[in-house]
């Protein structure tokens, strides 16, 4: 018999309110390795407050937080960005006016050393990564308010994979995005998928759950309605638990791949 895997994250009884508002109450969440964990839920459920709280944004009110087994303090971004955690936002968090190679390594600029900028280091990586995702990309020093939506989110991802991002946090991200770019943003996702980085996926879109993810965790009302195989559900059940947070009839919930 095979020993079970240490998931990548494990999130336990987790809790975070604001005033009289309990945005997350009691919710319990795990992702392992090369695993896509689609979390869904209305505006308001608490997945996004879930997820902040994970990359440090927001503070923990209670609960425990473990990274590969080990239990992780997790207060500031920096936090996280210390335990493999990166996000990708649905504004993306680029600056429009800085081209793609000083928007991958804003705020962690490389230096020499004599403590100037490392411009041809950082060239020469950024190339590297942005072909590591899409060979096609080359207009590296334009400004990015220039580029297309799928050229943004190559930025995006390849800072978040540049500096070794174990775990992922990706909310919405084909959101205002062509067919096309949406194509493209899924293969980016299955590549991370195959080096082994887990996802959390925040989604409203249904053919990038059933298409992406390999679990599903629906929220309403800061509470967890349930955690199950993407395969094992179908559309009409899980929006039974987006809706009126109901779980599905005869199928189980699972907290493993």
């Amino acid at each position: 018999m095979t020993e079970p895997r240490t998931p990548l994250v494990e999130m336990r009884n987790i809790r975070k309110a604001f005033g009289g508002v309990h945005a997350v109450e009691d919710v319990s969440i795990n992702l392992y390795p090369g695993e896509v964990v689609a979390l869904l839920g209305h505006n308001g459920a608490g997945k996004s407050t879930l997820m902040k709280m994970l990359a440090g944004a927001y503070p923990i009110d209670s609960g425990e937080v473990l990274i590969n087994g080990d239990s992780a303090q997790i207060r500031t971004p920096v936090d996280a960005q210390r335990c493999g955690i990166e996000s990708i936002y649905q504004t993306l968090a680029l600056a429009d006016n800085l081209d793609a190679v000083a928007n991958l390594f804003l705020g962690r600029e490389l230096l020499t050393r004599w403590n100037t900028l490392d411009d041809h280091r950082m060239d020469a990586d950024a190339r590297k990564v942005f072909h590591r995702l899409n060979k096609n990309f080359k207009n590296v020093r334009t400004p990015v308010r220039r580029l297309s939506g799928g050229q943004r989110q190559v930025v995006a991802i390849s800072r978040a994979i540049y500096f070794n991002a174990k775990i992922l946090i990706m909310d919405e991200p084909t959101a205002a995005l062509g067919p096309e770019e949406t194509a493209m943003v899924g293969n980016l996702v299955r590549q991370l998928k195959a080096e082994g980085v887990g996802i959390f996926l925040i989604t409203h879109d249904m053919p990038d759950v059933f298409g992406l993810s390999d679990r599903l965790s629906v929220m309403k009302n800061g509470k967890l309605v349930g955690t199950y195989r993407t395969t094992d559900v179908a559309e009409d059940e899980v929006l039974g638990m987006i809706i009126a947070g109901k779980q599905p009839e005869g199928k189980a919930q699972t907290h493993t791949l």
